[in-house]
């Protein structure tokens, strides 16, 4: 029997906040899509399981360490499809700086695995954390 959705995109979240990035393209199918809307300057897909794991591998070496907080998952009509809201809540390693970043990922899994994701996060509020660390 495949994971449930929900059960999946908990997984995603507990692996981003567990820093176990060698984990987390796993639960990615081989040919997923995955969107940050909200990317500055212009939102660049990562396609495939190999594109996921080099996104992964580049957010291992960000100097920021999260919490989940608030996290609800909802079902949609569509029983691939949930939505996860919550916030990371966390510091920048390298100075302390504290953020709270509001998340909402809507996430298609088919057979136990993500096959579609748009992950709607502030980047423009995680990279002033982090500048902010170097500046």
């Amino acid at each position: 029997m495949d994971a449930d959705p929900i059960d999946v995109v908990t997984a995603l979240i507990d692996g981003v906040t567990g820093r176990r990035w060698d984990e987390l393209p796993d639960l990615y199918a081989q040919d997923a899509h995955v969107v940050h809307p909200m990317q500055l300057p212009v939102p660049e897909p990562i396609v495939g399981r190999e594109g996921i794991r080099r996104h992964f591998a580049r957010a291992a070496q960000l100097p920021l360490r999260m919490q989940a907080r608030n996290v609800l998952v909802h079902r949609t009509a569509d029983p691939e499809v949930v939505i996860a809201e919550f916030d990371y809540v966390g510091r920048v390693t390298t100075t302390g700086r504290s953020f709270d970043v509001r998340n909402i990922f809507v996430v298609r899994v088919r057979d136990g695995q993500i096959v579609e994701s748009r992950d709607y996060a502030n980047h423009a509020a995680l990279a002033a954390a982090i500048s902010g660390a170097r500046g």
